[in-house]
């Protein structure tokens, strides 16, 4: 064999291994099916950055996590201040609204207007003194009626209106009386301008209710007059008893051939004052 001829033999077999090398090469860098398989999983979720170790990755959540923390957090205090600053402007525009209204009606009643002085720096000394003493005693003589000073005002306006104390003594009284969270005395329960009113006395009789969906029937007495009372079943009170002392409050008012009487609701309440001793029986 010519030398020539080995020589492209020995060059021609170089190049058969070089090429078989790289393929060799290209054959290990090719990823298996599994290796595959995994990274079609691995890109597939969501939010997941690619490219990052697990460390990386594990700070980029934490990162997200504080973010979103303190934005809720900022949420949160703009929320609470809003709410400071609505309750803030409701409670000024409703003074505004208070005060205009009294404004107004002053022009009726003078001492309405917050502008104007209290009615008792208007008086002498000895009408102050009176008042004081008047409307300590109104205070003290009607269940429930307004504070010592509420009473003094009150009086102290009418006298400083050019009214004489003990017409203005009576009127108050009378008033008084006739407050919704007041006692109202029996005999003038008709001419209450309200539809509850709350009363205080004796039981004095019960009778056989003539409707079934009635739980008592009965007359309530006091110092001044009697006046009947119903109370239905589903209002949910406690029943009563003959001789028993009871208060009943926000009893509603009913009319029937011009008289007065009264009917206990879910919206009333029945206290005992005084137990008539049945257990003693």
């Amino acid at each position: 064999m010519s030398t020539t001829r080995q020589i492209g033999y020995e060059g021609l077999d170089e190049q058969v291994d070089e090429q078989t090398n790289t393929e060799a090469e290209q054959v290990e860098l090719r990823p298996s099916v599994e290796l595959e398989r995994q990274g079609l999983i691995d890109s597939s979720v969501a939010e997941r950055g690619r490219g990052l170790t697990l460390a990386a990755e594990e700070r980029l959540a934490a990162r997200e996590f504080e973010i979103e923390r303190t934005r809720m957090r900022m949420d949160a205090h703009q929320m609470g201040d809003r709410e400071e600053r609505t309750r803030a402007v409701v409670e000024k525009t409703n003074e505004e609204r208070r005060r205009d209204f009294q404004i107004r009606a002053g022009c009726v009643d003078r001492w309405t207007d917050p502008k104007e002085a209290d009615p008792r720096e208007e008086l002498s000394k000895e009408q102050l003194a009176a008042v004081n003493r008047q409307a300590m005693r109104i205070h003290e003589s009607v269940p429930n009626s307004g504070s010592t000073a509420a009473i003094a005002r009150q009086l102290a306006e009418r006298v400083a209106d050019g009214d004489q104390l003990m017409s203005t003594v009576i009127a108050v009284a009378e008033a008084e009386e006739r407050r919704p969270e007041s006692v109202v005395p029996i005999r003038v329960v008709g001419d209450v301008n309200s539809g509850e009113v709350t009363v205080e006395g004796e039981v004095e009789m019960l009778w056989e209710p003539s409707n079934s969906a009635i739980q008592d029937a009965g007359l309530l007495k006091d110092e001044t007059g009697t006046i009947k009372f119903v109370s239905w079943k589903k209002s949910g009170q406690p029943a009563v008893r003959e001789g028993e002392r009871v208060r009943f409050r926000c009893a509603r008012k009913k009319w029937y051939d011009g008289t007065c009487s009264l009917a206990l609701t879910s919206w009333s309440d029945v206290e005992v004052v005084e137990y008539a001793g049945w257990w003693t029986e």
